[in-house]
């Protein structure tokens, strides 16, 4: 296997899509279809095609049944170990448990649906020596309300239902090992810990802003709009 193929990269497939419900009521999030494919199956093929050859898959609720469907891998040419979680672990947790990771590893949510150049992302991060990498994309959200501006108890300003932009994080990240001493182990401990324990010792992870395609297939109508634009995306997605 060549030296690109060593990559790796660990997905977080252990959540029960509580958010995604009814339609995870029978299959496991990672497993909901998406056009020809699973939404994890999408995701593998993807990271296949960007030089990733080592998968692991942190899995947790109904683990037998994505087990059964991937296997080692060897479908699309990769090499699929799997970390069970015996309790949740939420985001970061997973990572300790988990050995022989590389100095700099792939860490992904497997319910993402994105035309995210996966090499690029990899290299950059490598060639900056960076500690932590998240991916970012601008959001907008429009309001509900009239938003009122108050100066004392007089109207100043008012703006009617105004689109706020935030940028958030992709759930695609790139990760050196150094972090794995910050993560306790057999504990819950999220991203949003790790985000503020890096701060807190001023050691601020890196931003990459991203604006293609990127859907977080959280909720139904998430998903809805995904299979929606399957078929118009799959060229990007699985080029």
């Amino acid at each position: 296997m060549s030296e690109t193929k060593q990559r790796t990269a660990v997905i977080l497939a252990g959540g029960k899509g509580t958010r995604l419900y009814p339609y995870t009521a029978v299959f496991p999030k990672p497993l909901m279809p998406i056009g020809d494919f699973p939404i994890l199956e999408i995701v593998i093929r993807q990271l296949s095609s960007a030089g990733f050859g080592r998968i692991i898959l942190a899995v947790n609720h109904q683990a037998e049944i994505i087990k059964a469907y991937f296997e080692n891998g060897e479908r699309w040419g990769v090499s699929i170990e799997y970390s069970l979680e015996k309790i949740p672990l939420s985001t970061m947790g997973p990572l300790k448990l988990i050995d022989n990771l590389p100095d700099d590893f792939l860490v992904m949510n497997g319910d993402i649906v994105t035309d995210l150049d996966y090499r690029m992302f990899y290299e950059n991060h490598v060639s900056t020596g960076n500690l932590f990498t998240i991916s970012s994309y601008r959001r907008e959200i429009r309001s509900e309300y009239g938003v009122l501006e108050i100066n004392g108890d007089k109207l100043v300003g008012f703006n009617e239902k105004p689109i706020l932009s935030f940028d958030v994080s992709m759930g695609i990240y790139m990760v050196n090992n150094r972090i794995l001493d910050l993560i306790p182990a057999g504990q819950t401990y999220g991203f949003d810990n790790l985000m503020h324990d890096l701060i807190k010792q001023n050691t601020p992870a890196s931003i990459v802003p991203f604006s293609g395609y990127w859907l977080d297939i959280g909720r139904p109508e998430d998903y809805v709009q995904a299979v929606e634009e399957f078929d118009s995306m799959k060229e990007r997605l699985l080029r």
